[in-house]
């Protein structure tokens, strides 16, 4: 599961006629918490009257839940290459440690996405954006579907699941900047969780669904045309998002990312920038357990199988990470982000540090794993939030990304220690590792709230 926040703007959106800076407070807690520069209306530089303001068209903000379709495509390709593929890897004779590089392999383009993400700004619009790229997920995913998965194809698997998650990312980039353009400030923890159920729910349901085709047909290619076809159904529901322009500027592509980069800059030398960037640095609520439990050998110690496992890390956890993202965007309407998503990030090691000392059933893993799962749903939506309530005016694509590949990469380098601990270890062990990184990250970033909001950066 990949991440892709703070307080959401209609810069730039085409419904209206008017773009540019301006300030206020929403009366939000998110807002309260952290004061937000917005835009303020204005066309080719100059501010609008206030007669004109008035007589200027409102935007047109669409139900929290197209987001949700929208974000499918990016969580149920993720689900595909964590679920199925994960559990088959095992199953056929790949160790754990290797199989654990087929997460190793989508998260390392999720972490480095910031670099890509200012051309999503400055070039095309979101909407064409997100029809190329979930175009080109499709085809990958019937790709990904066609290789058989053994130890021999491992090394192809990875090239292609690297790609694949690169051309994914447009997706969620497009998705994200579609977004920031078009959601109020008291609209951020409901968006938040429609948005995450997109990609928990389409991670675990199109995950789910793919391994029990796989398990029934006995041919994973027809479980990858079928996700593709969804996949560009889910464009019909690019219809009910206002048009937005991308962030060009006076002097070309070279002054427009310049222009990206001081946003992202500005941004980030704010308290409340600063604090979260360094929470989604931190080994904090990543899920990263998920990835290793869905394997079969793992699954096989608390004797689950492969039906067990679909419904378990796959349909049922779809639908239960989709009720905890839920939840969470409602906590975060009621408290501030950053202190809900730590908070949960203790809840997260608990559950993980529970699950490795009960007995080793069926009952357990079924139990421990749909609590694991609305964990995870919080944790998403208390992250989106956390960006959500920084991210100012502008830039969408590129501020958010920055902050998921942040995020990211805790998961890059956790997916990894975790799938060596569970083979040298045991899953047990693995289990308690996630438990005592997420414990010191917490401790971490506590220490940095101490040493920031004694400095003299601004809010």
């Amino acid at each position: 599961m990949l991440r892709g926040r703070g307080t959401l703007s209609r810069v730039g959106v085409q419904e209206g006629s008017f773009e540019g800076p301006s300030f206020y407070e929403a009366t939000t807690p998110i807002n309260r918490t952290l004061k937000t520069r917005v835009s303020s209306p204005s066309v080719d530089g100059e501010a609008l009257s206030s007669e004109a303001m008035a007589a200027a068209p409102k935007v047109r903000a669409p139900h929290p839940a197209i987001w949700m379709v929208l974000y499918f495509p990016f969580g149920a390709l993720g689900g595909f290459i964590t679920i199925p593929l994960g559990f088959l890897a095992t199953k056929n004779g790949i160790s754990i440690g290797d199989a654990a590089l087929l997460n190793v392999a989508q998260y390392l383009t999720s972490w480095m996405k910031w670099l890509w993400a200012p051309i999503v700004d400055i070039t095309l619009t979101p909407k064409r954006w997100y029809v190329i790229s979930t175009a080109l997920s499709a085809l990958f995913i019937v790709l990904m579907a066609a290789i058989p998965l053994v130890a021999s194809t491992l090394n192809v698997m990875l090239l292609v699941i690297a790609t694949a998650s690169l051309v994914n990312s447009v997706v969620g980039m497009a998705v994200e900047a579609l977004m920031s353009q078009a959601t109020a400030p008291e609209e951020v923890g409901r968006v938040s969780g429609w948005f995450q159920a997109g990609n928990l729910g389409g991670n675990g349901v199109g995950g789910g669904i793919a391994l029990i085709l796989i398990q029934e047909t006995g041919r994973s290619w027809i479980a990858g045309v079928l996700l593709g076809a969804l996949f560009l159904l889910c464009c019909v529901a690019l219809y009910a998002v206002p048009t937005s322009a991308p962030h060009r500027a006076e002097g070309g592509a070279l002054r427009a990312v310049r222009e990206v980069v001081r946003d992202l800059w500005t941004m980030l030398k704010t308290k409340g920038g600063l604090l979260s960037a360094i929470l989604c640095l931190m080994p904090v609520s990543t899920g990263a357990a998920q990835g290793i439990l869905v394997q079969s050998k793992v699954a096989e110690l608390w004797g689950a199988t492969d039906w067990h496992v679909a419904l378990v890390q796959g349909l049922l956890a779809g639908g239960i990470t989709s009720v905890g993202c839920f939840v969470g965007g409602y906590l975060c309407n009621r408290m501030a982000p950053r202190t809900a998503y730590a908070l949960i990030g203790v809840a997260l090691a608990i559950i993980a540090s529970g699950m490795a000392i009960s007995p080793a059933t069926v009952k357990m893993y079924v139990v421990w794993s749909m609590t694991y799962s609305f964990g995870v749903g919080l944790a998403y939506a208390a992250f989106t939030a956390v960006v959500l309530s920084c991210m100012g005016a502008g830039s969408g694509a590129t501020k958010y990304n920055t902050f998921a590949s942040l995020s990211n990469f805790p998961l890059w380098w956790l997916g990894w220690v975790l799938g060596q601990v569970a083979e040298k270890h045991g899953p047990r062990a693995m289990l308690l590792a996630e438990a005592g990184f997420g414990v010191l990250g917490i401790g971490i970033f506590a220490a940095s709230v101490w040493r920031v909001r004694r400095s003299s950066l601004p809010a």
